[in-house]
């Protein structure tokens, strides 16, 4: 049976948005960043504490001018570059292909209701368009402004009319204007990119949460799978899925959120429990904890939201259910490289 999360915010967010988007015009660069030094290990990450502060910010920001290169050393075939730019947003590279996930990089989180709504990301304020990477797709999970942000997609779209986008069907209204080359793919639908050499990396669509009526149909998760097949990699940023479907799926890594966010009497994102049986039903080998919710945010809607749970109460529960399943927390901004060897 489907696994239906009918959630009112995101639907009156949506309603509010809808007679107040505005468009924006930066410039875009095919400036190279994130290209990680060449190392054999299986695991590649960079692990420095971070807190709240300026200072923080100031480490981050020197993380990624180091990183920061005139090529990309990262060649993996059978390897995924993961960076995590906050929020719902990565930057995935897998056989030479690199994908922009659910960006937000213009602006803040506001749904177009910024008196009633509004977040910054905590780390990566001072990251701007123009320090992206050349990009080959654009994978877009869910129809809502903090997955499809128009102030950051209508700029790239300008720059970049005809760069590959796959998407949700519930986000075509929103993206058709935009793009030239969408595809949209409903759940157990499968879509290739190809890469340099020829080969492909393979993205198949599976079913995410219900947010509006019952009778709408879902957003997307999707698993993504490299080229020759060693690795694969599934991602859905609410933790809400099918267990009779995905239980049939199979997945090395899962980006997952793992502490929950909730409403008086509703859970906006899942995690704990259920991020540990997501990892086992897909028999991952790693969890990668995203922190989709840790933004600062203001007003009336952001203080209705609490969390439960934390990254050390996930890691306790995971290991007491799968012993062997390495967590590989993000630090945002900086490369985590996985390899299938």
């Amino acid at each position: 049976m489907m696994a239906v999360q009918c959630n009112p915010l995101p639907q009156l967010l949506h309603t509010l948005n809808k007679t107040v988007r505005q468009h924006f015009t930066p410039l875009i660069s095919n400036t190279r960043l994130f290209s990680t030094r060449k190392n054999p290990a299986f695991i590649t990450s960079y692990t420095p504490k971070l807190s709240n502060s300026r200072g923080s910010n100031s480490v981050v920001s020197a993380l990624i001018s180091e990183e920061k290169v005139a090529e990309s050393s990262f060649s993996g075939i059978d390897a995924f570059q993961l960076t995590y730019l906050e929020g719902n947003s990565w930057l995935w590279e897998v056989g030479g292909v690199k994908i922009l996930v659910d960006p937000i990089l213009v602006g803040n989180l506001d749904f177009g209701i910024p008196f009633l709504y509004d977040a910054s990301k905590k780390y990566l304020k001072n990251f701007k368009l123009t320090d992206l990477p050349e990009i080959d797709c654009i994978l877009i999970t869910q129809s809502l402004d903090d997955h499809c942000h128009l102030k950051t997609l209508i700029p790239l779209s300008q720059k970049l009319p005809n760069l590959k986008v796959i998407a949700t069907p519930n986000a075509k209204t929103l993206l058709d204007p935009l793009f030239t080359n969408v595809i949209y793919l409903e759940p157990g639908q499968d879509s290739k990119i190809e890469t340099k050499n020829g080969s492909h990396v393979k993205i198949r669509a599976t079913a995410g949460p219900v947010l509006g009526p019952p009778w709408q149909r879902p957003e997307n998760g999707y698993i993504v799978t490299s080229p020759q097949g060693q690795l694969s990699l599934y991602y859905e940023p609410h933790c809400v899925y099918d267990k009779e479907i995905i239980g049939k799926e199979k997945a090395d890594i899962v980006i997952t959120p793992v502490i929950k966010q909730l409403l008086p009497s509703f859970t906006l994102v899942s995690g704990q429990e259920d991020a540990v049986c997501l990892a086992k039903l897909l028999h991952s080998k790693f969890v990668v904890p995203m922190k989709n919710g840790d933004l600062d945010s203001k007003g009336v809607l952001a203080n209705l939201v609490s969390s439960e749970g934390t990254i050390e109460s996930f890691k306790g529960l995971l290991l007491k259910e799968l012993p062997d399943v390495k967590v590989l927390e993000p630090v945002p901004g900086v490369p985590l490289n996985i390899s299938a060897s």
